[in-house]
């Protein structure tokens, strides 16, 4: 799932390209009927209630709050997207082929099966939307589009998400941070307000906590994820089981200072492409090529002097990196 870092690297992206723009259409195959009656484009009457309140609407501003991204328009709205584990968005030219790619596959389906096997899942299994421009939009973890905007400049943004569960909603500016998508987030890490007594005070709320989930609880700290609790904890040398109240200030202040380095890290590579995530003109970050820890199972411990080893064990059910001897 993209993290605080790949989140900002878009919406810095969306800043520098849409921002001015006016939406012209919008397009969508999400429909899953686990989502009636939510307010998301997951369902088709909110769908067309999504369409009548940004089409037309010029793009004001864009900005993050934890993980989600919050796309400001005139008219007093905010159109509100959470990439969740596959998602991210992408900025370019597009063609739509979703019709001609329908014909193609009935010709074909028509002659190599029978008509019980021509259904519409084999036409959801491809990519109605063919990247143009520019050609970094061709990677194949680009695919899946599942949301598409059309601007007046005749680019659009698209959303791709291989395993469907992004979220897309529109929220009223002025009310989005009393929303149900926003209320009870915590704080920002990388903000100036957010200094060590701060810190302290956050994951005090969970003194019997694994010190990893409480990381990436995002209600006591906003848009940390498994990666960056991963790699900011090797930088502090503290164990991810170790509980809150058994830290001492010493090492409180060595996670608090790694994880305003390591999101800032995040943020200046780029973000982290060892999966799904890409950014705004669909292409890899770097911050892969930084690790310390995660996904780095069996290799020597990077830190200078260690002679540990990065191990892997589940923590929280998720896939926990550590070195087996300099963090304690």
């Amino acid at each position: 799932m993209p993290e605080l870092p790949e989140v900002q690297t878009t919406v810095n992206g969306l800043k520098k390209h849409i921002v001015g723009l006016v939406i012209r259409d919008v397009w969508s195959n999400y429909d899953s009927p686990y989502y009636k009656g939510s307010e998301t484009i997951k369902d088709p009457v909110f769908f067309e209630y999504f369409k009548s309140a940004i089409i037309g609407k010029k793009i004001l501003s864009v900005e993050r709050r934890a993980k989600n991204i919050l796309i400001n328009i005139s008219g007093g709205k905010t159109i509100l997207v959470h990439m969740k584990m596959t998602g991210h968005l992408l900025y370019g030219k597009y063609k739509y082929v979703g019709d001609n790619k329908l014909k193609s596959m009935t010709r074909e389906s028509t002659t190599t099966t029978s008509p019980a096997n021509t259904t519409s899942d084999a036409v959801s299994a491809s990519d109605p939307w063919e990247p143009i421009s520019p050609p970094s939009l061709k990677d194949p973890y680009n695919r899946r589009v599942r949301f598409v905007i059309t601007f007046n400049n005749g680019r659009q943004l698209a959303l791709s998400d291989t395993r469907r569960f992004a979220k897309v909603t529109v929220v009223e500016t002025k009310t989005i941070h009393e929303s149900e998508h926003l209320i009870g987030v915590g704080p920002e890490p990388l903000d100036e307000a957010f200094n060590f007594d701060a810190f302290c005070t956050r994951i005090d709320l969970r003194q019997s906590g694994k010190i990893k989930l409480v990381l990436m609880d995002q209600n006591i700290i906003a848009g940390i994820g498994n990666i960056y609790a991963d790699e900011s904890l090797w930088r502090a040398g503290v164990h991810p089981l170790r509980t809150v109240k058994s830290l001492g200030t010493a090492e409180r202040r060595k996670i608090f200072d790694a994880i305003k380095s390591t999101l800032s890290h995040g943020i200046d590579f780029g973000g982290d492409s060892m999966s799904d995530y890409r950014n705004v003109l669909g292409e890899e970050g770097k911050f892969q090529e930084q690790h310390m820890a995660y996904q780095r199972t069996g290799e020597k411990c990077r830190k200078n002097g260690c002679k540990g080893t990065i191990i892997r064990i589940v923590v929280g059910g998720r896939g926990t990196h550590l070195c087996d001897i300099h963090q304690e």
